[in-house]
């Protein structure tokens, strides 16, 4: 069976402490996954997502236009962020360990999110899907993003990010693999 990410049905968030206090939450708009994908063997597979960094949304446009500047991702200059698995490995009957090399602002550190599958629906108008989701936490001076005012002795934007990620995939009909010319 071949599997496609469903890119309609994808998404990735982050959030981060605002003065150690209040969560604020965004995502990227522009995200777009690729892999081979084995969900009967997944220490076979293997993902890829890349994110267009000028698509991120906080629903504050002043402070979406600071998170594109040179204060954080710099989006002139690094246009995207990856992600790229290095090692699949099940920890329960849905749960998955994924390992990957993670690249914000050209710089790549692994990182390793806990996924769960959320379930599986077979539709003949929407297909054979499977849902998953995932989290991981990094610490944004790891990626270059140090930018760190501080306001009455508190950190603005805090240092530790968790993202999350849910997606779906979908069974692509089987090609013949015959060529002919």
């Amino acid at each position: 069976m071949a599997w496609k990410f469903d890119p309609y049905h994808t998404q990735v968030e982050f959030s981060a402490k605002h003065l150690g206090m209040m969560t604020v939450r965004g995502n990227f708009t522009q995200v777009t996954p690729s892999g081979d994908i084995d969900p009967d063997d997944p220490q076979r597979s293997s993902v890829e997502v890349t994110i267009q960094m000028a698509s991120v949304k906080t629903h504050n446009e002043q402070r979406d236009n600071d998170l594109r500047s040179s204060n954080f991702l710099e989006v002139d200059k690094y246009p995207t962020a990856t992600c790229k698995s290095t090692a699949i490995a099940q920890t329960g009957a849905d749960d998955f360990s994924v390992t990957g090399d993670l690249t914000i602002k050209g710089v790549t550190k692994p990182v390793t999110l806990q996924l769960t599958r959320l379930g599986e629906f077979n539709d003949p108008a929407m297909g054979h899907r499977i849902g998953y989701s995932g989290r991981t936490k990094i610490r944004r001076k790891d990626f270059g993003i140090s930018f760190n005012p501080i306001l009455d002795g508190k950190f603005v934007v805090s240092d530790e990010i968790e993202i999350s990620l849910e997606g779906e995939l979908v069974e692509q009909p089987q090609q013949d693999s015959a060529q002919t010319g």
